[in-house]
């Protein structure tokens, strides 16, 4: 495999923080404040996209940043997993700006400059992330995530947001301290390097029984992929404002956590390493208990955002049971639903904000018959819903078709019953949302003078919508990154 070496990696990280810069200058004067968000959003998306016909190509990206001590290096690698999340997240950092300057304005929120500055430096280290060489650089970039986004979920300064963020908090500082750094110590003592391979750097490095503690670690410490029993923290940030809960769901936070699995689980152990000690198949079944009991909690809420973030836990352990299976087929699931699932979800928290804006209702049982008065929003979130529960032709079927070839070439039939379950739950919970938007006749004079939320809000809704057609009809695009990258995983074999 060619290396090329290039500073650009860090230009596409840079550039947000520049933008911090330059917000926090300007906020007495919100345009040149949103212009500076908008300018860094494309400029970031357009260097990520200038490596990818490099990384198409099969060679990878490399730059050397630091030492910090010996074998804790900051440096970069930008392979086809790393761009996988590269190209999700900047690209719906544009889309999510847009959005977010149209629901602060309409709703006159506080702080706006603090907000769009903490946004930047979230987007910027989700970059760090993709593009670590090594789980230190991976770790560094993922706390500074977590901070950043604490002061996101506490932005309204209520006792409920305050109380909300401290929990987030708890729970994401918490395990990556006690959990995620010391498997990060045992990785380096046994392997003696923390950087990723594609076939590992733990096998022969340490016993079976040592392996698999370290193991335990890592899943236990990557909280920010929602699995219970850490998960909580996920549905006490819905606090916060709607752009900051499809930062959360979508672009930045639990997408590093999923990333953050696969790449260890991949390029930390390895495939043949998990498969001879059976810990795939444990952390299997794991994923498919929170599945399973993610999505009937969802079906208990009547809080819109809340029922999202039911469902989000329980998309996310699809994603981590797709490459538990350590199969062709599922790991190219885990990769495809990173993106598939992003653009299904983050429409999905659009629509929310947009019906609050417009509305302040906030529960599935006050959306009789809204679908009349907001035609466009509702149909978003069909779109978004049907790709959730995979119904073709929307992105959501491309990753679960694969999801079901991984369970039959793993030869886990119980998994198998455990998606045909969770896809029925799936649609228990948002079908009656459309349902009742499109058909139930609204309470007496409830919907008079309600209309669509400003066009700086519907227009990225429409936009992510349409995203998860093209991922559906266009999936040979996203899937010829997603085969590099297995391959990787593979040992050149796909």
């Amino acid at each position: 495999m060619e290396i090329i070496e290039s500073a650009r990696p860090v230009y596409a990280i840079l550039v947000s923080l520049l933008a911090v810069v330059l917000i926090s200058f300007s906020g007495k004067s919100p345009n040149l404040r949103e212009m500076w968000t908008m300018l860094a959003a494309l400029l970031k998306f357009g260097l990520v996209v200038s490596m990818l016909p490099t990384i198409l190509a099969g060679k990878v990206i490399e730059y050397h940043v630091t030492r910090v001590l010996p074998g804790l290096d900051i440096a970069f690698r930008v392979d086809s997993l790393g761009m996988v999340l590269a190209l999700t997240a900047s690209f719906l950092w544009i889309i999510t700006s847009v959005y977010a300057i149209g629901y602060m304005r309409s709703m006159d929120e506080h702080a706006q400059t603090r907000f769009f500055m903490c946004f930047a430096i979230a987007l910027s280290s989700a970059m760090g992330v993709a593009f670590s060489a090594n789980v230190f650089t991976l770790f560094v970039f993922y706390e500074i995530i977590t901070v950043t986004t604490f002061a996101l979920v506490a932005h309204e300064e209520t006792p409920e947001a305050i109380k909300g963020a401290r929990r987030y908090l708890a729970y994401l500082l918490g395990t990556s301290i006690f959990f995620f750094l010391p498997a990060m110590f045992l990785t380096y003592n046994y392997a003696g390097t923390l950087d990723f391979a594609g076939q590992g750097i733990l096998a022969g490095k340490a016993s079976y029984t040592i392996i698999s503690i370290i193991f335990v670690l890592y899943i236990a410490g990557i909280a920010k992929a929602g699995m219970m029993p850490f998960h909580s923290w996920l549905p006490a940030a819905m606090v916060a404002p709607t752009p900051v809960s499809a930062l959360l769901h979508a672009v930045a936070v639990v997408k590093v956590g999923v990333f953050t699995v696969i790449r260890i689980l991949l390029f930390v152990f390895g495939v043949d390493l998990l498969s001879k000690i059976g810990l795939g198949t444990y952390l299997a079944y794991f994923a498919s208990f929170t599945i399973i009991t993610a999505s009937i909690m969802a079906l208990r809420q009547d809080n819109l955002k809340l029922r999202l973030a039911y469902s989000t836990i329980s998309q996310l352990s699809y994603i981590i049971l797709a490459v538990a299976l350590l199969t062709p087929s599922g790991i190219t699931s885990s990769m495809m639903h990173i993106t598939i699932h992003a653009f299904g979800k983050i429409t999905l928290f659009f629509v929310a904000g947009a019906i609050y804006v417009t509305t302040h209702k906030k529960n599935v049982s006050e959306l009789n018959g809204i679908g009349r008065q907001m035609p466009f929003t509702m149909a978003a979130f069909t779109i978004g819903s049907f790709s959730m529960i995979a119904v073709p032709p929307f992105g959501g079927f491309i990753s679960k078709w694969y999801l079901i070839m991984g369970t039959f070439e793993a030869k886990l039939i119980p998994i198998l019953i455990v998606i045909v379950v969770s896809t029925l739950l799936n649609a228990a919970y948002f079908l009656p949302i459309v349902y009742a938007a499109f058909f139930k006749q609204p309470e007496s004079g409830e919907v008079h003078g309600i209309k669509e939320a400003p066009a700086l809000m519907v227009a990225p809704i429409l936009i992510t919508a349409a995203g998860v057609l093209v991922l559906f009809f266009a999936s040979p695009l996203l899937l010829n990154l997603v085969k590099i990258a297995v391959a990787s995983a593979l040992g050149g074999i796909y």
